[in-house]
Protein backbone atom coordinates (compact mmCIF):
# COMPACT_ATOMS: atom_id res chain seq x y z
CA UNK A 1 0.00 0.00 0.00
CA UNK A 2 2.91 2.34 0.79
CA UNK A 3 4.34 1.83 -2.71
CA UNK A 4 0.96 2.60 -4.26
CA UNK A 5 0.63 5.72 -2.14
CA UNK A 6 4.10 6.79 -3.25
CA UNK A 7 3.14 6.32 -6.90
CA UNK A 8 -0.05 8.32 -6.37
CA UNK A 9 1.98 11.11 -4.76
CA UNK A 10 4.35 11.24 -7.75
CA UNK A 11 1.43 11.29 -10.21
CA UNK A 12 -0.20 14.16 -8.35
CA UNK A 13 3.07 16.08 -8.48
CA UNK A 14 3.20 15.54 -12.24
CA UNK A 15 -0.38 16.73 -12.47
CA UNK A 16 0.58 20.03 -10.84
CA UNK A 17 3.55 20.42 -13.18
CA UNK A 18 1.27 19.83 -16.18
CA UNK A 19 -1.10 22.52 -14.96
CA UNK A 20 1.84 24.86 -14.39
CA UNK A 21 2.74 24.45 -18.07
CA UNK A 22 -0.74 25.71 -18.98
CA UNK A 23 -2.02 22.29 -20.09
CA UNK A 24 -5.55 21.18 -19.12
CA UNK A 25 -5.11 17.56 -17.88
CA UNK A 26 -8.83 16.76 -18.27
CA UNK A 27 -9.97 18.68 -21.39
CA UNK A 28 -13.59 18.78 -22.54
CA UNK A 29 -13.10 17.77 -26.17
CA UNK A 30 -11.09 15.26 -28.16
CA UNK A 31 -10.75 14.37 -31.83
CA UNK A 32 -10.60 10.89 -33.34
CA UNK A 33 -10.76 10.05 -37.05
CA UNK A 34 -9.98 6.32 -36.90
CA UNK A 35 -10.00 3.34 -34.59
CA UNK A 36 -6.64 1.68 -34.09
CA UNK A 37 -7.92 -1.47 -35.80
CA UNK A 38 -8.52 0.56 -38.97
CA UNK A 39 -4.90 1.64 -39.28
CA UNK A 40 -3.67 -1.89 -38.54
CA UNK A 41 -5.33 -3.15 -41.74
CA UNK A 42 -3.52 -2.86 -45.08
CA UNK A 43 -0.40 -1.32 -43.53
CA UNK A 44 1.44 -0.68 -46.81
CA UNK A 45 -1.51 1.33 -48.09
CA UNK A 46 -1.48 3.55 -44.99
CA UNK A 47 2.25 4.14 -45.30
CA UNK A 48 2.08 4.94 -49.01
CA UNK A 49 -0.86 7.33 -48.57
CA UNK A 50 0.94 9.34 -45.88
CA UNK A 51 -2.56 10.24 -44.60
CA UNK A 52 -2.68 12.02 -41.27
CA UNK A 53 -4.93 10.34 -38.68
CA UNK A 54 -6.13 11.14 -35.16
CA UNK A 55 -6.07 8.19 -32.72
CA UNK A 56 -7.28 8.20 -29.10
CA UNK A 57 -6.70 5.66 -26.38
CA UNK A 58 -4.84 4.70 -23.24
CA UNK A 59 -1.07 4.58 -22.98
CA UNK A 60 -0.30 1.06 -21.79
CA UNK A 61 3.51 1.34 -22.02
CA UNK A 62 5.97 4.19 -22.36
CA UNK A 63 9.74 4.61 -22.69
CA UNK A 64 12.10 7.39 -23.78
CA UNK A 65 15.54 7.52 -25.36
CA UNK A 66 16.74 11.12 -25.19
CA UNK A 67 14.85 13.13 -27.78
CA UNK A 68 12.68 10.20 -28.88
CA UNK A 69 9.81 8.57 -26.99
CA UNK A 70 7.93 5.35 -27.63
CA UNK A 71 4.76 3.90 -26.20
CA UNK A 72 1.86 1.60 -26.88
CA UNK A 73 -1.56 3.15 -27.43
CA UNK A 74 -4.64 0.95 -26.93
CA UNK A 75 -8.34 1.46 -27.62
CA UNK A 76 -11.19 -1.03 -27.60
CA UNK A 77 -10.27 -2.23 -31.10
CA UNK A 78 -6.51 -2.79 -30.87
CA UNK A 79 -3.03 -1.59 -29.94
CA UNK A 80 -0.32 0.25 -31.88
CA UNK A 81 3.10 1.66 -31.12
CA UNK A 82 3.53 5.45 -31.03
CA UNK A 83 6.73 7.25 -32.02
CA UNK A 84 7.29 10.73 -30.61
CA UNK A 85 10.32 12.77 -31.77
CA UNK A 86 11.05 16.11 -30.15
CA UNK A 87 12.15 17.69 -33.43
CA UNK A 88 8.80 16.75 -35.06
CA UNK A 89 6.34 17.69 -32.29
CA UNK A 90 8.25 20.66 -30.87
CA UNK A 91 9.91 21.11 -27.51
CA UNK A 92 6.76 22.21 -25.63
CA UNK A 93 4.68 19.20 -26.65
CA UNK A 94 7.60 16.86 -26.01
CA UNK A 95 7.90 18.26 -22.47
CA UNK A 96 4.19 17.53 -22.00
CA UNK A 97 4.73 14.00 -23.31
CA UNK A 98 7.57 13.43 -20.84
CA UNK A 99 5.06 14.04 -18.04
CA UNK A 100 2.72 11.31 -19.34
CA UNK A 101 2.52 7.90 -17.67
CA UNK A 102 1.21 4.47 -18.53
CA UNK A 103 -2.51 4.67 -17.89
CA UNK A 104 -2.99 8.18 -19.29
CA UNK A 105 -5.47 8.77 -22.09
CA UNK A 106 -4.01 10.72 -24.99
CA UNK A 107 -4.90 11.91 -28.48
CA UNK A 108 -2.19 11.57 -31.12
CA UNK A 109 -2.10 13.02 -34.63
CA UNK A 110 0.34 11.58 -37.14
CA UNK A 111 1.11 9.29 -40.07
CA UNK A 112 1.82 5.57 -40.18
CA UNK A 113 5.35 4.26 -40.87
CA UNK A 114 7.81 1.49 -40.05
CA UNK A 115 10.62 2.30 -37.60
CA UNK A 116 14.23 1.28 -38.28
CA UNK A 117 13.54 -1.76 -36.11
CA UNK A 118 10.63 -2.67 -38.41
CA UNK A 119 7.89 -1.81 -35.91
CA UNK A 120 4.69 -0.48 -37.47
CA UNK A 121 3.95 2.79 -35.66
CA UNK A 122 2.27 6.15 -35.79
CA UNK A 123 4.74 9.03 -36.10
CA UNK A 124 3.37 11.85 -34.00
CA UNK A 125 3.02 15.40 -35.27
CA UNK A 126 0.94 16.43 -32.25
CA UNK A 127 -0.08 14.92 -28.89
CA UNK A 128 -2.80 16.02 -26.50
CA UNK A 129 -3.37 14.74 -22.97
CA UNK A 130 -7.03 13.70 -22.51
CA UNK A 131 -7.07 12.32 -18.97
CA UNK A 132 -4.26 12.04 -16.43
CA UNK A 133 -3.94 8.71 -14.64
CA UNK A 134 -3.47 9.11 -10.88
CA UNK A 135 -3.49 5.53 -9.64
CA UNK A 136 -1.02 3.18 -11.40
CA UNK A 137 -2.42 0.14 -13.19
CA UNK A 138 -1.39 -3.35 -12.07
CA UNK A 139 1.44 -4.58 -14.30
CA UNK A 140 0.64 -7.31 -16.81
CA UNK A 141 3.58 -8.60 -18.86
CA UNK A 142 3.38 -10.13 -22.31
CA UNK A 143 5.80 -11.87 -24.64
CA UNK A 144 5.55 -13.87 -27.86
CA UNK A 145 6.20 -17.62 -27.78
CA UNK A 146 5.76 -19.65 -30.96
CA UNK A 147 3.60 -16.95 -32.46
CA UNK A 148 1.30 -16.74 -29.42
CA UNK A 149 0.98 -13.94 -26.86
CA UNK A 150 1.80 -15.27 -23.38
CA UNK A 151 0.64 -13.12 -20.46
CA UNK A 152 2.36 -13.05 -17.06
CA UNK A 153 1.32 -11.60 -13.69
CA UNK A 154 -2.30 -11.23 -14.81
CA UNK A 155 -4.84 -9.46 -12.63
CA UNK A 156 -6.07 -12.84 -11.45
CA UNK A 157 -7.30 -12.55 -7.84
CA UNK A 158 -10.90 -13.73 -8.28
CA UNK A 159 -12.51 -11.70 -5.51
CA UNK A 160 -10.60 -8.54 -6.48
CA UNK A 161 -11.61 -9.05 -10.12
CA UNK A 162 -15.30 -9.05 -9.17
CA UNK A 163 -15.00 -6.08 -6.80
CA UNK A 164 -12.95 -4.00 -9.26
CA UNK A 165 -14.46 -5.18 -12.52
CA UNK A 166 -13.14 -2.12 -14.35
CA UNK A 167 -9.57 -3.34 -13.76
CA UNK A 168 -10.52 -6.89 -14.70
CA UNK A 169 -11.94 -5.72 -18.03
CA UNK A 170 -8.99 -3.41 -18.66
CA UNK A 171 -6.27 -5.92 -17.88
CA UNK A 172 -7.88 -9.19 -19.03
CA UNK A 173 -9.18 -8.78 -22.60
CA UNK A 174 -10.54 -12.35 -22.65
CA UNK A 175 -12.92 -11.44 -19.82
CA UNK A 176 -14.07 -8.39 -21.75
CA UNK A 177 -14.91 -10.68 -24.68
CA UNK A 178 -17.30 -12.66 -22.44
CA UNK A 179 -19.44 -9.57 -21.95
CA UNK A 180 -19.24 -8.67 -25.61
CA UNK A 181 -20.59 -12.16 -26.35
CA UNK A 182 -23.29 -11.69 -23.70
CA UNK A 183 -24.45 -8.55 -25.52
CA UNK A 184 -24.55 -10.41 -28.85
CA UNK A 185 -26.51 -13.27 -27.27
CA UNK A 186 -29.16 -10.95 -25.81
CA UNK A 187 -29.46 -9.05 -29.10
CA UNK A 188 -29.89 -12.36 -30.93
CA UNK A 189 -32.59 -13.46 -28.47
CA UNK A 190 -34.51 -10.25 -29.13
CA UNK A 191 -34.28 -10.73 -32.91
CA UNK A 192 -35.38 -14.36 -32.54
CA UNK A 193 -38.46 -13.37 -30.55
CA UNK A 194 -39.31 -10.36 -32.74
CA UNK A 195 -39.14 -12.47 -35.89
CA UNK A 196 -41.74 -14.82 -34.40
CA UNK A 197 -44.28 -12.09 -33.80
CA UNK A 198 -43.57 -11.43 -30.12
CA UNK A 199 -43.51 -7.86 -28.87
CA UNK A 200 -41.16 -6.73 -26.12
CA UNK A 201 -42.82 -5.05 -23.12
CA UNK A 202 -41.85 -3.67 -19.73
CA UNK A 203 -43.61 -4.44 -16.48
CA UNK A 204 -43.13 -3.00 -12.96
CA UNK A 205 -40.08 -3.83 -10.89
CA UNK A 206 -41.62 -2.26 -7.78
CA UNK A 207 -44.77 -4.25 -7.04
CA UNK A 208 -47.40 -3.99 -4.28
CA UNK A 209 -47.59 -7.79 -4.18
CA UNK A 210 -44.93 -10.20 -5.42
CA UNK A 211 -45.74 -13.40 -7.27
CA UNK A 212 -45.08 -15.64 -10.25
CA UNK A 213 -42.48 -17.80 -8.49
CA UNK A 214 -41.66 -19.43 -5.19
CA UNK A 215 -39.05 -17.12 -3.64
CA UNK A 216 -38.49 -14.65 -0.82
CA UNK A 217 -38.65 -11.02 -1.98
CA UNK A 218 -36.69 -7.88 -1.18
CA UNK A 219 -38.84 -5.28 0.54
CA UNK A 220 -38.65 -1.49 0.24
CA UNK A 221 -40.81 1.47 1.24
CA UNK A 222 -42.39 4.24 -0.82
CA UNK A 223 -42.33 7.39 1.31
CA UNK A 224 -44.97 9.41 -0.54
CA UNK A 225 -47.54 6.60 -0.62
CA UNK A 226 -46.39 5.31 2.78
CA UNK A 227 -46.63 1.71 1.59
CA UNK A 228 -44.24 -1.23 1.52
CA UNK A 229 -43.36 -2.48 -1.95
CA UNK A 230 -41.47 -5.51 -3.23
CA UNK A 231 -38.81 -5.92 -5.88
CA UNK A 232 -40.29 -8.36 -8.36
CA UNK A 233 -39.33 -12.02 -8.17
CA UNK A 234 -40.86 -12.70 -11.62
CA UNK A 235 -42.67 -10.90 -14.44
CA UNK A 236 -45.28 -13.63 -14.95
CA UNK A 237 -48.45 -12.21 -13.45
CA UNK A 238 -48.10 -8.84 -15.18
CA UNK A 239 -47.32 -10.41 -18.55
CA UNK A 240 -50.42 -12.58 -18.22
CA UNK A 241 -52.50 -9.47 -17.57
CA UNK A 242 -51.31 -8.26 -20.98
CA UNK A 243 -52.60 -11.44 -22.61
CA UNK A 244 -55.97 -10.76 -20.94
CA UNK A 245 -55.73 -7.25 -22.43
CA UNK A 246 -55.53 -8.52 -25.99
CA UNK A 247 -51.84 -9.05 -26.76
CA UNK A 248 -51.18 -12.57 -28.03
CA UNK A 249 -47.37 -12.84 -27.90
CA UNK A 250 -45.32 -10.86 -25.38
CA UNK A 251 -41.86 -11.15 -23.86
CA UNK A 252 -39.72 -9.26 -21.39
CA UNK A 253 -35.99 -9.44 -20.70
CA UNK A 254 -35.26 -7.85 -17.38
CA UNK A 255 -33.91 -8.03 -13.85
CA UNK A 256 -35.57 -10.07 -11.14
CA UNK A 257 -34.63 -10.06 -7.47
CA UNK A 258 -34.82 -12.96 -5.02
CA UNK A 259 -33.72 -12.73 -1.41
CA UNK A 260 -31.90 -16.02 -1.35
CA UNK A 261 -28.44 -17.53 -1.04
CA UNK A 262 -25.58 -17.07 -3.48
CA UNK A 263 -23.54 -19.77 -5.14
CA UNK A 264 -21.94 -20.47 -8.51
CA UNK A 265 -25.32 -20.47 -10.32
CA UNK A 266 -27.32 -18.02 -8.16
CA UNK A 267 -27.11 -14.24 -7.73
CA UNK A 268 -29.87 -12.33 -5.88
CA UNK A 269 -30.18 -9.96 -8.86
CA UNK A 270 -30.41 -11.87 -12.13
CA UNK A 271 -31.65 -11.54 -15.71
CA UNK A 272 -34.60 -13.54 -16.98
CA UNK A 273 -36.63 -13.66 -20.16
CA UNK A 274 -40.29 -14.58 -19.77
CA UNK A 275 -42.62 -14.94 -22.73
CA UNK A 276 -46.25 -15.94 -23.26
CA UNK A 277 -48.05 -17.06 -26.39
CA UNK A 278 -51.83 -17.32 -26.66
CA UNK A 279 -53.17 -20.56 -28.16
CA UNK A 280 -49.87 -22.36 -27.56
CA UNK A 281 -49.12 -25.00 -24.94
CA UNK A 282 -46.24 -26.91 -23.38
CA UNK A 283 -45.31 -28.63 -26.65
CA UNK A 284 -45.03 -25.25 -28.35
CA UNK A 285 -42.85 -24.00 -25.51
CA UNK A 286 -40.52 -27.00 -25.88
CA UNK A 287 -40.16 -26.39 -29.60
CA UNK A 288 -39.30 -22.70 -29.24
CA UNK A 289 -36.80 -23.34 -26.42
CA UNK A 290 -34.99 -26.00 -28.44
CA UNK A 291 -34.94 -23.78 -31.53
CA UNK A 292 -33.62 -20.81 -29.55
CA UNK A 293 -30.79 -22.72 -27.86
CA UNK A 294 -29.75 -24.32 -31.17
CA UNK A 295 -29.88 -20.95 -32.97
CA UNK A 296 -27.68 -19.26 -30.36
CA UNK A 297 -25.15 -22.10 -30.41
CA UNK A 298 -25.04 -22.46 -34.18
CA UNK A 299 -25.54 -18.96 -35.54
CA UNK A 300 -24.22 -16.71 -32.75
CA UNK A 301 -21.41 -18.67 -31.07
CA UNK A 302 -20.76 -20.96 -34.02
CA UNK A 303 -20.28 -24.39 -32.47
CA UNK A 304 -22.27 -27.40 -31.30
CA UNK A 305 -20.43 -28.56 -28.19
CA UNK A 306 -19.69 -26.62 -25.02
CA UNK A 307 -17.74 -27.51 -21.88
CA UNK A 308 -19.96 -26.65 -18.91
CA UNK A 309 -19.51 -27.69 -15.27
CA UNK A 310 -16.96 -30.25 -16.46
CA UNK A 311 -19.31 -31.84 -19.02
CA UNK A 312 -19.35 -31.74 -22.82
CA UNK A 313 -22.80 -30.46 -23.79
CA UNK A 314 -24.22 -30.82 -27.31
CA UNK A 315 -26.81 -28.18 -28.27
CA UNK A 316 -27.36 -29.22 -31.87
CA UNK A 317 -28.90 -32.61 -31.14
CA UNK A 318 -32.52 -33.32 -30.28
CA UNK A 319 -33.33 -32.52 -26.65
CA UNK A 320 -34.56 -35.46 -24.59
CA UNK A 321 -38.11 -35.39 -23.18
CA UNK A 322 -38.76 -37.43 -20.02
CA UNK A 323 -41.27 -37.36 -17.16
CA UNK A 324 -40.26 -36.78 -13.57
CA UNK A 325 -41.53 -40.24 -12.63
CA UNK A 326 -39.40 -41.83 -15.39
CA UNK A 327 -36.29 -40.05 -14.16
CA UNK A 328 -36.91 -41.01 -10.51
CA UNK A 329 -37.18 -44.67 -11.55
CA UNK A 330 -34.13 -44.41 -13.82
CA UNK A 331 -31.82 -42.93 -11.17
CA UNK A 332 -33.15 -44.37 -7.91
CA UNK A 333 -34.77 -47.65 -8.92
CA UNK A 334 -37.92 -46.57 -7.08
CA UNK A 335 -41.18 -46.75 -9.04
CA UNK A 336 -43.49 -44.03 -7.73
CA UNK A 337 -46.07 -44.40 -10.49
CA UNK A 338 -48.57 -46.05 -8.12
CA UNK A 339 -48.66 -42.72 -6.18
CA UNK A 340 -48.72 -44.62 -2.88
CA UNK A 341 -48.08 -41.95 -0.24
CA UNK A 342 -47.09 -44.22 2.67
CA UNK A 343 -44.69 -46.22 0.52
CA UNK A 344 -43.08 -43.05 -0.91
CA UNK A 345 -42.81 -41.51 2.56
CA UNK A 346 -41.06 -44.60 3.91
CA UNK A 347 -38.62 -44.57 0.97
CA UNK A 348 -37.82 -40.87 1.54
CA UNK A 349 -37.25 -41.45 5.26
CA UNK A 350 -35.01 -44.44 4.54
CA UNK A 351 -32.74 -42.04 2.63
CA UNK A 352 -32.95 -39.41 5.40
CA UNK A 353 -34.65 -36.80 3.20
CA UNK A 354 -36.11 -33.79 5.02
CA UNK A 355 -39.91 -33.89 4.65
CA UNK A 356 -41.64 -30.47 4.49
CA UNK A 357 -44.74 -29.96 6.68
CA UNK A 358 -47.98 -31.18 5.09
CA UNK A 359 -46.10 -32.66 2.12
CA UNK A 360 -48.33 -34.69 -0.16
CA UNK A 361 -47.36 -37.38 -2.63
CA UNK A 362 -46.46 -34.75 -5.24
CA UNK A 363 -43.92 -33.06 -3.02
CA UNK A 364 -42.41 -36.41 -2.08
CA UNK A 365 -41.95 -37.27 -5.76
CA UNK A 366 -40.28 -33.89 -6.29
CA UNK A 367 -37.94 -34.59 -3.35
CA UNK A 368 -36.95 -37.93 -4.85
CA UNK A 369 -36.31 -36.33 -8.23
CA UNK A 370 -34.14 -33.58 -6.72
CA UNK A 371 -32.18 -36.02 -4.57
CA UNK A 372 -31.59 -38.85 -7.05
CA UNK A 373 -32.01 -37.54 -10.59
CA UNK A 374 -31.56 -33.83 -11.19
CA UNK A 375 -27.78 -33.56 -10.83
CA UNK A 376 -27.29 -36.62 -13.08
CA UNK A 377 -29.10 -35.08 -16.06
CA UNK A 378 -26.25 -33.86 -18.26
CA UNK A 379 -27.46 -33.46 -21.85
CA UNK A 380 -30.38 -31.06 -22.52
CA UNK A 381 -33.54 -32.69 -21.17
CA UNK A 382 -37.10 -31.45 -20.84
CA UNK A 383 -38.24 -32.83 -17.49
CA UNK A 384 -42.04 -33.00 -17.81
CA UNK A 385 -45.12 -33.75 -15.68
CA UNK A 386 -44.29 -31.93 -12.45
CA UNK A 387 -46.51 -32.55 -9.41
CA UNK A 388 -49.31 -29.98 -9.31
CA UNK A 389 -48.56 -29.54 -5.61
CA UNK A 390 -45.40 -27.56 -6.51
CA UNK A 391 -46.78 -25.92 -9.68
CA UNK A 392 -49.43 -23.39 -8.58
CA UNK A 393 -49.62 -21.56 -11.94
CA UNK A 394 -49.73 -24.49 -14.38
CA UNK A 395 -52.69 -26.38 -15.84
CA UNK A 396 -53.41 -29.88 -14.67
CA UNK A 397 -52.08 -32.69 -16.86
CA UNK A 398 -54.98 -34.07 -18.93
CA UNK A 399 -56.02 -37.41 -17.50
CA UNK A 400 -53.91 -37.09 -14.33
CA UNK A 401 -54.98 -34.19 -12.07
CA UNK A 402 -52.17 -34.82 -9.56
CA UNK A 403 -49.65 -33.56 -12.10
CA UNK A 404 -49.19 -30.29 -13.94
CA UNK A 405 -48.48 -29.68 -17.63
CA UNK A 406 -45.05 -28.25 -16.89
CA UNK A 407 -41.43 -28.78 -17.83
CA UNK A 408 -38.01 -27.64 -16.71
CA UNK A 409 -35.10 -27.72 -19.16
CA UNK A 410 -32.18 -29.28 -17.30
CA UNK A 411 -28.58 -29.20 -18.53
CA UNK A 412 -25.64 -30.49 -16.45
CA UNK A 413 -27.91 -30.69 -13.40
CA UNK A 414 -29.02 -27.05 -13.66
CA UNK A 415 -32.38 -25.52 -14.59
CA UNK A 416 -32.20 -23.34 -17.70
CA UNK A 417 -35.90 -22.90 -18.49
CA UNK A 418 -39.26 -23.41 -16.79
CA UNK A 419 -42.52 -23.56 -18.75
CA UNK A 420 -46.23 -24.29 -18.31
CA UNK A 421 -49.41 -24.77 -20.16
CA UNK A 422 -50.70 -21.76 -18.28
CA UNK A 423 -53.62 -22.01 -15.88
CA UNK A 424 -56.51 -19.82 -17.04
CA UNK A 425 -59.34 -21.15 -14.82
CA UNK A 426 -59.87 -18.43 -12.17
CA UNK A 427 -61.52 -20.84 -9.72
CA UNK A 428 -58.74 -23.42 -9.96
CA UNK A 429 -56.18 -20.62 -9.69
CA UNK A 430 -57.80 -19.30 -6.50
CA UNK A 431 -57.74 -22.77 -4.95
CA UNK A 432 -54.04 -23.10 -5.83
CA UNK A 433 -53.23 -19.71 -4.34
CA UNK A 434 -55.14 -20.60 -1.16
CA UNK A 435 -53.13 -23.82 -0.87
CA UNK A 436 -49.93 -21.78 -1.16
CA UNK A 437 -51.16 -19.43 1.57
CA UNK A 438 -51.66 -22.43 3.86
CA UNK A 439 -48.10 -23.52 3.12
CA UNK A 440 -46.87 -20.04 4.09
CA UNK A 441 -48.77 -20.28 7.35
CA UNK A 442 -46.95 -23.55 8.02
CA UNK A 443 -43.59 -21.83 7.60
CA UNK A 444 -42.79 -22.02 3.87
CA UNK A 445 -41.41 -18.49 3.27
CA UNK A 446 -41.10 -19.12 -0.49
CA UNK A 447 -44.73 -20.10 -1.07
CA UNK A 448 -46.80 -17.87 -3.37
CA UNK A 449 -49.09 -15.08 -2.16
CA UNK A 450 -52.75 -14.64 -3.10
CA UNK A 451 -53.14 -11.90 -5.74
CA UNK A 452 -56.77 -10.75 -5.89
CA UNK A 453 -56.17 -8.33 -8.76
CA UNK A 454 -54.68 -11.08 -10.90
CA UNK A 455 -57.63 -13.37 -10.08
CA UNK A 456 -59.99 -10.59 -11.12
CA UNK A 457 -58.12 -10.25 -14.42
CA UNK A 458 -58.54 -13.99 -15.03
CA UNK A 459 -62.28 -13.64 -14.52
CA UNK A 460 -62.39 -11.37 -17.58
CA UNK A 461 -61.05 -14.32 -19.57
CA UNK A 462 -57.58 -15.42 -20.60
CA UNK A 463 -57.04 -17.67 -23.65
CA UNK A 464 -55.19 -20.98 -23.36
CA UNK A 465 -51.48 -20.33 -23.75
CA UNK A 466 -47.95 -21.48 -23.14
CA UNK A 467 -45.50 -19.51 -21.02
CA UNK A 468 -41.81 -19.87 -20.33
CA UNK A 469 -38.95 -18.32 -18.40
CA UNK A 470 -35.32 -18.68 -19.51
CA UNK A 471 -32.43 -17.64 -17.26
CA UNK A 472 -30.19 -15.33 -19.27
CA UNK A 473 -27.18 -15.54 -16.93
CA UNK A 474 -27.01 -19.33 -16.93
CA UNK A 475 -27.53 -19.40 -20.69
CA UNK A 476 -24.56 -17.04 -21.12
CA UNK A 477 -22.54 -19.21 -18.72
CA UNK A 478 -23.18 -22.23 -20.94
CA UNK A 479 -22.48 -20.46 -24.24
CA UNK A 480 -19.26 -18.84 -22.95
CA UNK A 481 -18.19 -21.98 -21.04
CA UNK A 482 -18.06 -20.34 -17.60
CA UNK A 483 -18.85 -22.28 -14.44
CA UNK A 484 -19.57 -19.31 -12.16
CA UNK A 485 -22.42 -16.82 -12.57
CA UNK A 486 -20.07 -14.09 -11.32
CA UNK A 487 -18.06 -14.47 -14.52
CA UNK A 488 -21.01 -13.38 -16.67
CA UNK A 489 -22.49 -10.62 -14.47
CA UNK A 490 -20.54 -7.39 -14.68
CA UNK A 491 -21.09 -6.38 -11.07
CA UNK A 492 -22.15 -9.44 -9.03
CA UNK A 493 -23.36 -9.11 -5.47
CA UNK A 494 -20.45 -9.42 -3.04
CA UNK A 495 -20.12 -9.69 0.70
CA UNK A 496 -19.07 -6.28 2.08
CA UNK A 497 -15.35 -5.91 2.72
CA UNK A 498 -14.49 -5.80 6.42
Amino acid sequence: MQNINQFVKLRKEKLERIKALGVEPFPVSSQRTHLISQVLCDKESWINSNEEVYLCGRLVAMRRQGKIGFGNLEDASGKVQIYVQRDLVGEDIYEHFKLCDAGDFIQICGTMFFTQAGEYSIKASHIKLLSKNIRPLPAVKEKMENGRVIRYDEFADIELRYRKRYLDLLLNPSHRSVFEMRSRIISAIRRFMDERGYIEVETPILQPLYGGANARPFTTHHNTLDVDLYLRIATELYLKRLIVGGFERVYEIGKNFRNEGMDRTHNPEFSLMEFYEAYSDLRGMMDIAEQLFRHLAKDVVGKAEFIYQGHKINLWGEFRRATMLELVLEHSGYDASDLDYDRALAFCKSHKLEIPPEAGIGRLIALLYEHFAEEKIIQPTFVCDFPKEISPLAKSLPGNPLFADRFELIIAGNEFANAFSELNDPFDQRARFEAQVRMRELGDEEASTLDEDFLEALEYGMPPMGGQGIGIDRLVMLLTENDSIKEVILFPQMKPES
